[in-house]
């Protein structure tokens, strides 16, 4: 068994739901979350008003799955970021999962 983490802007969200889809995975949990990301300006008058950091509204994605089905997902993950140039991909990783406790 594997966790699947994906983390993307929300407005992904439908397209990371049909990745999962595609993927076999039918059960995965999505909570909403803030993401920032630093300001990479290195001269602090170009942005004398800004806070530096920006806000994003974001989903965490998480599935404990199979390795198969997780794999699958991150190949479909990687073709989707590389046929939508944006400066946001989506990213996701596989943690091993060393025990569990799961009832039917």
């Amino acid at each position: 068994m594997k966790l699947l983490v994906v983390t993307s802007l929300k407005e992904y969200q439908k397209a990371v739901a049909k990745i999962m889809d595609q993927s076999g995975i039918e059960v995965f949990s999505v909570t909403e979350t803030i993401g920032f990301k630093g300001d990479s300006t290195a001269n602090l008058l170009d942005n004398w008003f800004g806070s530096g950091r920006e806000k994003f509204d974001s989903i965490f994605l998480f599935s404990f799955t199979e390795e198969t089905k997780a794999e699958k997902a991150l190949e479909l993950i990687a073709r989707y970021n590389e046929e939508h140039h944006t400066g946001f991909p989506v990213r996701a990783f596989i943690v091993s999962v060393d025990k569990a406790v799961i009832s039917k």
